[in-house]
């Protein structure tokens, strides 16, 4: 099918590439000219692996295009997926300003039937209304169908290409039978319902997931209070069938583009209903605390961190992915900053990112090695592979100190080592 993509952001560009690669002729559409320009130059505008050799792919097999907003006549698509970005307001609710511009541009440049499939994250009520506005004095019949999606950054070309289900969301049974078509290469359950369900599901989701990680985080702390190990603890919990050994490691906490604006979102939408949300809320206060748990640490064993060289390793809020977005690192710097110590970063794809925010603030590391010199602690924030391989010997010959406060757990094999010093957490105490 003829399938239009609006928004190359990280779920619109993953999208656009994988419904190319299963055979349908894809344009993806975005008004910033940088981001369309490099796109067609095969280089994506998020780091996501694998992905510019998809794009090279279907560009030269003339199933992926890239356009502007200007140049693009909607009649002639299939289907319009909507991939805007509904970023969260100051109040906790999703901002829709993106998905009611570009409702407004499609209803002016859309002069046929079309069907309408969201890909954006909205709240519930959301799609109907769009659904609504289209269609008010409109020649024409705007169908919307809801289709969540269940993207891991890092980790989005498997699933995007393995889903688990696919959630489809409207009241039109010939919408919803031409999105399943679209969708039948990929060969996932379907799940029909109504608007409301399929909004709720991303949510509810999300929060589910987000809660699971603040409840191990929850009893890391109790760990440490009675002298537990939650490795241990983690381990034979999640080997219970009904509980599962997923989102059960402990650490410093959730960040990224989803969890923290959809669990705050899904709070705002009961409160609006008059819902009880507190699990959620409890959830999202553990994860705020938990994400300085390693400066608490460090404030326990220095009395003071002025002028002391801290060394960050990793600053993504998981790894293969250069999101910064409600990472721990960002608070932990600024925990940092506020104590007036000297700050050494390195994350392989992070950094530019967190230089946008902090500027000379921060002094940026090529390399892991540089970064631990003369360091007299070092925090593991973001469990990279070449930071969870780093050789023990090069903490005791570059560091002044070899002080290592593990934030994911990524270094267990320092504690067997008399020369290190380590701390993770869920476990009492510096070995």
């Amino acid at each position: 099918m003829e399938i239009s993509v609006i928004g190359t952001g990280y779920v619109g560009l993953v999208t656009g590439v994988s419904l190319a690669q299963i055979g349908h002729t894809v344009t993806c559409v975005d008004n910033n000219e940088e981001k369309i320009t490099k796109l067609k130059q095969f280089k994506s505008p998020i780091y996501e692996p694998g992905i510019e050799e998809l794009i090279e792919e279907n560009v030269e097999q003339n199933r992926l295009t890239f356009k502007l907003g200007q140049e693009v006549d909607y009649s002639q698509f299939d289907a319009i997926y909507l991939a805007v970005g509904t970023p969260q307001s100051e109040d906790g609710t999703a901002d829709l300003t993106f998905i009611n511009q570009v409702v407004i541009d499609i209803k002016n440049k859309c002069h046929q039937d079309m069907v309408i499939v969201t890909k954006s994250t909205v709240p519930v009520g959301t799609n109907a209304s769009i659904e609504q506005k289209l269609n008010e004095d409109s020649d024409y019949k705007f169908t919307v169908v809801s289709n969540p999606e269940f993207l891991r950054e890092g980790s989005a070309i498997e699933d995007v290409f393995h889903p688990e289900r696919i959630i489809l969301g409207s009241d039109d049974e010939a919408a919803l039978d031409m999105v399943e078509e679209i969708n039948e290469p990929f060969h996932a359950p379907v799940v029909r319902s109504n608007f409301e369900s399929a909004e709720i599901i991303k949510y509810a989701s999300n929060a589910f997931l987000a809660t699971k990680i603040s409840y191990i985080n929850m009893i890391a702390d109790l760990c440490e209070a009675v002298g537990a190990d939650v490795q241990t603890v983690s381990r034979g919990m999640g080997l219970d069938s009904r509980i599962g050994n997923k989102f059960l490691k402990a650490g410093i906490g959730y960040g990224g583009s989803c969890f923290p604006k959809d669990t705050s979102a899904l709070t705002k939408i009961a409160e609006q209903h008059d819902v009880d949300s507190s699990i959620i809320k409890s959830a999202i206060k553990v994860n705020q605390d938990e994400q300085v748990k390693l400066v608490s640490y460090l404030d326990d064993i220095y009395p003071a961190l002025a002028g002391k060289k801290i060394s960050l390793l990793g600053l993504a809020f998981k790894p293969e992915t250069d999101d910064i977005r409600d990472a721990a690192s960002i608070r932990i710097i600024n925990e940092l900053l506020d104590r007036k110590a000297k700050i050494h970063v390195y994350d392989p794809e992070a950094t530019n990112n967190i230089r946008n925010i902090f500027g000379g603030k921060l002094t940026y590391s090529e390399n892991i090695s540089d970064c631990l010199q003369d360091s007299e602690a070092a925090l593991v924030i973001t469990e990279w592979k070449e930071i969870k391989g780093i050789q023990l010997q090069t903490f005791k010959d570059k560091m002044r100190r070899a002080l290592i406060l593990d934030g994911r757990g990524a270094l267990l094999n320092a504690t067997d080592d008399p020369e290190i010093e380590y701390q993770t957490i869920g476990r009492r105490g510096i070995n």
